[in-house]
């Protein structure tokens, strides 16, 4: 059966998630085509070929993207059967199935859609408990070397940039899926709600090395959690460097992770690690109570000075604007970064991201979010919020507006920075005192992916 894999969007990576199923599919004898629509036009052909077109939605930003396609998709092929399968598929489930999705495959997806494939083939029935019938499936599978063979090269793909300003072609692979950790507003919680799946060692490397041989010079592991296991993901990179002592890579890991591990911050060094992301959130102990992060401010800072120990570049990602954010916090956040030398290592985006609200998120536990979002709305896939002090909620769109300008511009880190603490000075009715970024911080540069991180 001819099979469309899509990927609207996922961070400017090479799709995961289209390779791995790509493989299951294909070893089933399943005639596969995959579209990574961020580099790739669509093709008219395959959609009009395909008797199962499968949409790849791990992110807000891709099921968002995905509702747009799904009329003239349809329209173009009336007969074939609409899936969509990753993260968001059951948080975007009423949505895309007003729109035409037909099944949706969220959790481990990748068996779902050989037995949808299957089905539709007429090979076989669905197993009655497929995760068809719930939308979710978190049954431990064996995993196989996702196949890229039709995607974009990694050339193609967000580069890692060096900070003397050298490119270097990136390549991504998961380890792991799922996370441990209920933190209230993430999205992989109503989904996994704790639970987490590792990927076999031996098929992480060899997805590794395809890439290497594809010329990727560093890798990203997009796991939510690198530390999770780390029985597993210590062994793996350890693995890795043997195999290729030259190769870099990267990883996300929980503050409360690299507290509680400090002593393998050098083991991630020694093995190519050059940066950590840590989704910090806040630096107001408030806030990050009521997104149940398992840290605090002073954590933060102690896990701060343990990287620069260890020689790894971390990289903090935030929600700064949420129902709580008040002009204090928001300013202090900002006297914080510089006090601690990490402007450089902040993406400007990451100063301008609103707390999301997605459909079966925690947040909703609290009465105070249920007292503030409005209906669920099926086009932004969200509950919509306003805050109760109008001049925040302007000074959000104002920072976004500020950095997508700046970006285009091509203006380096720092500066925006500056712009960016000169129009929160001013939100506040504050003199737009002079910020303290020393000149070292000015043009000191770190490691970092050049697609800004996005949800």
């Amino acid at each position: 059966m001819k099979i469309l894999l899509i990927s609207t969007y996922e961070l400017g990576r090479q799709p995961f998630g289209l390779a791995s199923p790509a493989a299951w599919l294909r070893k089933r004898g399943h005639g596969v085509t995959c579209l990574d629509l961020s580099r790739q036009a669509l093709s008219e052909r395959a959609v009009r070929e395909a008797r199962l077109i499968a949409f790849y939605v791990p992110m807000h930003t891709a099921a968002r993207l995905t509702l747009e396609l799904l009329e003239p998709i349809r329209a173009a092929n009336p007969e074939a059967h609409l899936c969509a399968y990753g993260l968001y598929a059951p948080l975007a489930g009423e949505s895309l199935r007003r729109q035409g999705i037909e099944s949706l495959c969220g959790g481990e997806f990748e068996q779902a859609l050989v037995d949808l494939a299957e089905h539709l083939s007429g090979l076989s029935s669905l197993p009655q408990n497929h995760p068809l019938d719930s939308n979710i499936s978190l049954a431990r599978l064996r995993f196989l070397t996702p196949d890229r063979t039709d995607l974009p090269a990694l050339k193609n793909f967000a580069h890692l940039v060096m900070p003397a300003g050298e490119h270097r072609v990136a390549g991504y692979t998961e380890a792991s899926r799922g996370c441990k950790h209920v933190c209230s507003h993430c999205p992989v919680v109503p989904v996994y709600n704790g639970v987490f799946r590792i990927v076999d060692r031996e098929v992480v490397l060899a997805d590794i090395r395809q890439q290497v041989k594809a010329g990727a010079q560093h890798i990203t592991f997009g796991d939510p959690d690198f530390f999770n296991g780390v029985g597993h993901a210590v062994p793996l990179v350890e693995a890795l460097h043997r195999e290729f002592p030259e190769l870099t890579y990267d990883v996300t890991i929980k503050v409360e992770h690299l507290r509680e591990n400090k002593e393998l911050l050098r083991t991630l060094r020694d093995t190519g690690c050059l940066f950590i992301v840590s989704a910090v959130e806040s630096l107001d102990d408030r806030i990050l109570e009521k997104l149940k992060k398992g840290h605090t401010q002073a954590d933060f800072f102690t896990v701060v000075e343990e990287c620069r120990r260890a020689g790894i570049a971390l990289q903090p990602t935030f929600v700064p604007f949420t129902p709580w954010t008040t002009f204090e916090n928001y300013l202090d956040l900002l006297e914080q970064l510089s006090r601690l030398d990490l402007i450089t290592a902040v993406a400007p985006i990451q100063l301008a991201i609103r707390l999301l609200v997605t459909a079966g998120s925690r947040l909703l536990e609290l009465e105070e979010i249920r007292g503030q979002v409005g209906a669920f709305d099926a086009k932004t896939l969200a509950y919509p919020w306003h805050h109760r002090e109008p001049g925040i909620d302007q000074l959000c769109e104002e920072l976004q507006d500020l950095v997508a300008a700046a970006e285009k511009r091509k203006e380096g880190r720092a500066a925006i920075f500056e712009d960016i603490w000169r129009a929160a000075n001013r939100a506040a009715g504050r003199p737009a005192k002079e910020n303290r970024i020393t000149e070292s911080e000015r043009g000191k540069g770190v490691p970092y992916l050049n697609e800004p991180w996005y949800c």
